[in-house]
């Protein structure tokens, strides 16, 4: 897709918008099953995913780590994003590799230490990118990569959260 083909495809949906703005407000959504053995099934819409416990944490290492999924999520998101944005500014980027890495204490997931905290205490996200960019190409490239990455946004700004138990 090029610079034009994106423009297209994405005019009549920022009219929409502009005009509706309630109609870009979308819920998203996901769903799990729990199951044998620690684990839980999400289905990405894709594929279904078993989730359990992380090796850390007394998991066997066969299911899939969520802290890992969230770190996928956010390298996924920050991926399509600067592709986007390069496609959009006609920004020449031949290839681009996103990483991410986060540290946990287990400590605090299991509850061993109660000053440790429970979940990601430092993240990083790096791009190696090939492209013939200018300093200022490259700087508007990752600006606007993170301010357009919906993962990277709500991870830095994090909204609040409501929880609900329901039985049956």
């Amino acid at each position: 897709m090029d610079a034009t083909e994106l423009r297209d495809v994405q005019a009549p949906i920022k009219a929409q918008y502009r005009e509706d703005p309630d109609a870009a407000v979308i819920t998203l959504s996901a769903e799990g099953v729990i199951g044998e053995g620690v684990s839980c099934s999400v289905n990405t819409g894709r594929a279904l995913v078993e989730a359990g416990l992380h090796p850390a944490t007394g998991g066997s290492g066969m299911h899939a780590c969520s802290g890992d999924m969230l770190l996928e999520a956010l390298v996924a998101c920050a991926g399509v994003t600067l592709n986007a944005v390069a496609t959009a500014l006609e920004l020449k980027v031949r290839d681009a590799t996103v990483k991410a890495e986060g540290d946990l204490d287990f400590k605090g997931t299991l509850g061993v230490d109660k000053g440790a905290p429970v979940g990601f205490r430092d993240i990083r996200l790096s791009f190696d990118i090939d492209g013939d960019l200018t300093e200022d190409e490259l700087a508007t490239l990752m600006k606007l990569t993170e301010r357009y990455c919906v993962v990277y946004q709500t991870l830095t700004s994090a909204p609040p959260i409501s929880v609900t138990a329901n039985t049956d």
